[in-house]
């Protein structure tokens, strides 16, 4: 492990909300974490609005937010003010110059991408999906790559919880859609989940609180989400960042995705056999994949166990090496 980074100050950019979803910020918080357990000052960059809990994420661990502007320029222009000496660039939006030019006065960059770098150069590119490290990577910049599940970046909620499935008699289904489900689809799948007719009792998150029938609570985001997923017999939920949570703790977990950006990681772990695949629509072929993984604790448990030991919680203690070893 590489040693302190007392007095170092790394910029995070960042956005998160309700429209965009809060997975960006939530990898990123797990780096900080780790970067300030290691004395480095971490700053975020950018915009959190509209969800509640995302911008407590921040609060909660005293890692100061400023405005951040989406120009390339006046972006290195505000890392320069701040005197950063690296930043982090984690989104799809940002232009593809932005890298080049925050790098061009002098901070160490590093870019977390999913598969496409999109344009970005940087010292250092962090690709965190399953075989990430097998796939052609079409970088043109000077950097190197971090790539795998082995560089999965996760909070400290996550990594100091353990898995503890209540006994119960019927199975215990844990539902969410992201931080704030952007797509609005916790309802339909919680309509999927009633239209197996097989007993359960679900927990759904959502920001939106709607009605739900049969023994089913609906609660908005929560910090006790690790633990809810801990506890469950099932997960049913996008396959973004939390899929690496599920995996780390063992939950078995079913699959859609939201967004299009998703559908490589789902392809991914369901070709793998790491989670039930249950495609992007609610329908009658998702709910009879629902009811076998609900009449069938053994193929529950099969999941669960061969996610187990894939995800080993000390990915972002790799990335915070590396990227400190380049600021030396």
């Amino acid at each position: 492990m590489t040693g302190s980074g007392r007095g170092r100050r790394v910029g995070v950019r960042c956005d998160a909300g309700a429209a965009i979803g809060v997975g960006h910020l939530v990898r990123c918080v797990a780096l900080a974490e780790e970067l300030c357990a290691r004395g480095v000052e971490v700053v975020f960059l950018g915009e959190v609005s509209g969800s509640p809990w995302a911008a407590e994420q921040l609060r909660a661990r005293g890692l100061p937010l400023v405005a951040a502007p989406q120009e390339p320029e006046l972006l290195a222009a505000l890392v320069g003010e701040l005197r950063l000496d690296a930043v982090v660039l984690d989104s799809y939006t940002l232009a593809p110059d932005t890298g080049a030019a925050v790098g061009g006065r002098g901070p160490v960059v590093l870019v977390i991408i999913d598969g496409d770098p999109l344009g970005q150069e940087a010292d250092l590119y962090l690709d965190q999906n399953l075989g990430a490290e097998h796939r052609p990577f079409p970088a043109t910049g000077r950097g190197k790559r971090l790539a795998g599940v082995s560089y999965v970046l996760l909070r400290d909620s996550v990594r100091r919880c353990r898995r503890s499935p209540w006994a119960r008699r019927v199975p215990g289904v844990l539902c969410f859609f992201g931080g704030t489900d952007s797509a609005g689809v916790a309802p339909a799948w919680a309509a999927a989940l009633r239209r197996t007719g097989l007993p359960y009792e679900a927990t759904v998150i959502s920001p939106v609180p709607f009605q739900a029938a049969g023994r089913v609570r609906v609660i908005p985001p929560t910090d006790r989400l690790p633990e809810l997923m801990a506890e469950a017999d099932l997960v049913l939920t996008a396959a973004g960042s939390a899929s690496w949570e599920l995996l780390h703790l063992g939950v078995p977990t079913a699959l859609t995705w939201v967004a299009d950006n998703q559908s490589a990681g789902y392809e991914a772990l369901v070709h793998a056999g790491l989670a039930a695949g249950l495609g992007r629509e609610p329908g009658p072929a998702a709910v009879a994949t629902l009811a076998r993984l609900l009449a069938t604790p053994t193929l529950r448990e099969e999941y669960g166990r061969r996610g187990r030991n894939l995800i080993d919680g000390r990915g972002r203690e790799r990335v915070a090496d590396a990227l400190l070893g380049i600021l030396g």
